[in-house]
């Protein structure tokens, strides 16, 4: 039995960079639906299931912190990576504290986008350790 292809909202503003996109991912295995707008995005992410959602940082209507703020408001599991031309690192802050998991700054390898979304894919899936269990920051567990 094939393993079904993990979903992909890639929400995208310049058509050139969208198509491209859809291209490099879909070649990697994944299947990709596009929106270029931030209100589309939000419409297909209520109505549809994804696996990850790549943002970009400017976009007419919403920016890309704004658009990971609305999803975030209903959505708090599925990753979201932001691919961007927008290089500062306050642009990366933003889109942390807004809610993403990662941030690549364009242009980028076509495999490090790749990579990128199915590292992303892949630890949105582990599970989640109980309180009981030790964490990330070393504290010890609960008695």
């Amino acid at each position: 039995m094939a393993t079904p292809k993990r979903r992909i909202l890639c929400t995208e503003d310049d058509p050139d960079t969208r198509e491209l996109v859809l291209l490099v991912l879909t070649a990697a295995g994944f299947y990709v639906k596009c929106a270029d707008t931030a209100a589309e995005a939000i419409a297909l992410a209520k109505s549809e299931s994804f696996d990850l959602y790549l943002v970009d940082n400017w976009m007419p209507g919403l920016t890309g912190p704004e658009l990971t703020r609305k999803l975030r408001e209903f959505d708090l599991k599925t990753p979201i990576l932001f691919y961007s031309a927008a290089a500062f690192e306050s642009d990366k802050e933003d889109a942390r504290l807004a809610g993403a998991q990662g941030y690549l700054v364009k242009p980028v390898g076509f495999s490090e986008l790749a990579s990128e979304v199915g590292r992303l894919i892949a630890e949105s899936r582990l599970p989640t350790p109980s309180p009981r269990q030790n964490n990330s920051l070393g504290l010890s567990p609960l008695p």
